[in-house]
């Protein structure tokens, strides 16, 4: 399949009031958002992995010993990563659904738990990367990290929640306060009701 851009779900300016401006949008989603899809497409151009599914080429281009991943999964994986991050989020947030506060609460101790080892996972990811809530193997939640663009589906794993901390995801404006940007979009950023429909 080839890669193709999708729309915010949200205007560009619908998240600004929520500490995420329309300047911030216009520069994460049409360009570099755009750029995994253009240098995706490329890059999979007369390969096996031209027609497949983004999933299928992110579950078969990682490569778990290698530092540095291919152009192929990189793309790949950030065009994927995207597509839900804009999802996870929406204007104002949403309330909690209550079968996903009982499963935090019951997998982390509390929902506030949760929201202190997500942080720390996003603020201690050395450089570029992503912090997750996802459903492991076993059905449990956990808090995970990686680097640049790898994601859950690497390990076998459900994507419930990922924050990008990549330093375009904030920088305009947070600066270098990534701390800070990470305890915006848990209180006022996340679409709940998405994290929990993907349980």
């Amino acid at each position: 399949m080839a890669f193709e851009l999708p729309d915010l779900p949200y205007a560009h300016d619908a998240l600004a009031d929520s500490g995420m401006s329309k300047e911030t949008l216009e520069y994460h989603h049409d360009i570099h958002h755009k750029a995994y899809v253009d240098n995706g497409n490329k890059a999979i151009a007369g390969t096996e992995w031209e027609g497949k599914s983004v999933e299928e080429i992110i579950k078969g281009t990682y490569d778990a010993n290698a530092v540095a991943q291919n152009g192929i999964f990189n793309n790949a994986s950030q065009f994927w990563n995207h597509n839900q991050f804009w999802e996870m989020m929406a204007p104002g947030g949403t309330g909690m659904p209550g079968e996903l506060e009982k499963a935090l609460v019951e997998s982390f101790g509390s929902v506030d738990k949760f929201k202190e080892d997500f942080s720390a996972a996003g603020a201690g990811q050395f450089g570029s990367g992503w912090a997750w809530l996802v459903k492991d193997t076993d059905g449990g939640l956990k808090v995970t990290k990686t680097e640049n663009g790898v994601n859950p589906l690497c390990f076998g794993q459900t994507a419930l929640l990922g924050c990008d901390v990549w330093e375009h995801s904030y920088y305009i404006d947070f600066r270098n306060k990534r701390p800070a940007y990470l305890t915006n979009f848990l209180e006022n950023l996340v679409n709940w009701e998405n994290v929990a429909s993907r349980m």
